[in-house]
């Protein structure tokens, strides 16, 4: 009983049958049961992926479980992901919601489509190597990329790909290696199978799945797992078996690439996002990735001073498993480990994705820097980089107004305003009283919880005059 209790929260939260309807069995897994669940409020379809409890029978379960959590309020939310929404936990089981794909595994579409191009095959690979690069920024690695990890959103044409499972999936640091031989047999690495692997596990990964589209079979047969694993540290590409003779030569150099048994010469996935063979299928590999940390940061940086602080105040009452994977990553930020972030660590940290000029990091850094110390500090980095839709839920805005509110009489003044403001840069008392007026909207001199709830979850009142600005001002181009 004590190994699984508090898997995923510290305190008693709301339950599942509280805010969803539950409706009918989606899957089985050997942990639990995924269900169609729908959401009162606003009658949204979800998933939710049920782990009973009964089946968690070791500390390694527990962590398993809790890693899962930890990862998914990381890489959530982003296009090739099907993103988290909550978690619950009660007496019996894991209740983790997500994003509801329902338009099934992307083999299964093929088969019943009947018709398949290099041109689909490259849309569709596409989106799994940007979830790959999406999490190995992130300083993850998913083991465990397959189809069947892999499903649509819906059942038309336009559908989007999304990975839906993270359970193998771990945190690694540059340069370090892992032992654990996990995965799936047709899929898994060489060096998985030596028992000596990082994140480049999940490209060979990928370059068995592309085989596969292209193909329609697994680079590497076997009867059973041991023959498998034996044909893959053989390594011996077939390209001469029908349907590889029709197929172009761009998209055979790449699955070369891909399936390189020398990890330092294995394509990583910005060399597959670069490749040709994308770009000749009408796949244009120029534009920079949306990066979620680069756009979280952007956002942020882009908040009115109060609304950082009210950020500052509901991000300090996450739990460890929301925050978890944003402490991983800031110390991949924080080379030295002193606890800052530096413009030359933000610098290096985003330099992968090349994205940003020199003068915009500097900025990003000085409107991220709420304090005014010339660094990013932890609080700040979690505060600017979480994801704001855990934020935006009623027990941690009732907690964050909580701690601005000082008297505690529900409202906050301007003296309790000026003190808030000290954890995002001092502010005179004009300042103060401009501030107020920006989310005062019954007008009284002072701000209650439900302008506060107002500003936590609308868009930014600065941000959206200068949108109106902007639009107002293509209108005017084309009158």
């Amino acid at each position: 009983m004590t190994v699984w209790r508090n898997i995923v929260r510290s305190e008693t939260g709301p339950q599942l049958e509280q805010d969803f309807t539950i409706g009918r069995v989606l899957g089985k897994g050997a942990f639990g049961v995924v269900r169609l669940v729908i959401e009162k409020a606003t009658g949204k379809l979800y998933a939710c992926k049920s782990i009973s409890k009964a089946k968690i029978i070791s500390r390694e379960d527990v962590d398993d479980v809790r890693r899962e959590v930890e990862i998914l309020n990381l890489v959530s939310p982003h296009r090739t992901v099907a993103c988290l929404k909550q978690v619950y936990e009660d007496r019996s089981a894991v209740h983790i919601i997500m994003e509801l794909c329902a338009g099934g595994e992307l083999f299964e579409r093929i088969v019943k489509k009947g018709t398949f191009t290099e041109a689909d095959a490259a849309r569709h690979f596409r989106t799994m190597v940007e979830m790959v690069a999406h999490l190995h920024f992130l300083g993850v690695m998913h083991r465990d990329i397959k189809p069947e990890n892999f499903l649509l959103t819906d059942d038309t044409d336009a559908a989007d790909l999304k990975a839906c499972d993270f359970g193998l999936s771990d945190f690694f640091k540059k340069g370090q290696r892992f032992s654990t031989l996990i995965g799936s047999a047709y899929y898994v690495a060489p060096e998985v199978l030596r028992r000596n692997y990082g994140p480049e596990c999940d490209i060979w990964s990928l370059g068995v799945v592309l085989y596969i589209l292209l193909s329609g079979m697994p680079p590497f047969w076997g009867t059973d797992e041991k023959e498998i694993f034996t044909s893959i540290l053989r390594g011996n590409l077939d390209f001469t078996t029908a349907p590889w003779p029709s197929i172009s030569d761009p998209a055979k150099d790449l699955v070369r690439g891909i399936l390189n048994f020398d990890t330092q010469q294995r394509a990583t996935a910005q060399d597959i996002l670069q490749h040709p063979w994308l770009a000749a299928q009408g796949v244009a590999p120029d534009k920079p990735l949306d990066n979620v940390v680069i756009t979280r940061l952007r956002n942020f940086a882009g908040m009115t001073r109060l609304r950082k602080a009210a950020i500052l105040a509901a991000a300090s009452n996450l739990s460890h498993e929301e925050i978890h994977g944003l402490r991983e990553l800031f110390k991949s930020f924080d080379q030295n480990g002193d606890g800052h972030i530096t413009l030359d660590e933000l610098r290096e940290g985003l330099a992968s994705q090349g994205a940003l000029a020199d003068s915009e990091v500097e900025q990003i850094l000085r409107d991220t820097d709420v304090d005014g110390n010339g660094v990013i500090d932890y609080e700040e980095f979690v505060a600017s980089t979480v994801n704001l839709a855990l934020l935006e839920r009623e027990e941690i805005c009732v907690k964050a107004f909580q701690k601005l509110d000082k008297d505690g009489n529900g409202t906050l003044t301007e003296d309790e305003i000026a003190e808030a403001m000290g954890m995002a840069g001092r502010m005179s008392a004009s300042e103060v009283k401009e501030m107020i007026q920006e989310y005062d909207s019954d007008g009284n001199g002072v701000i209650d919880y439900a302008e506060f709830l107002k500003m936590m979850h609308n868009s930014d009142p600065q941000l959206k005059r200068a949108s109106d600005s902007l639009k107002r001002g293509v209108l005017a181009m084309h009158i």
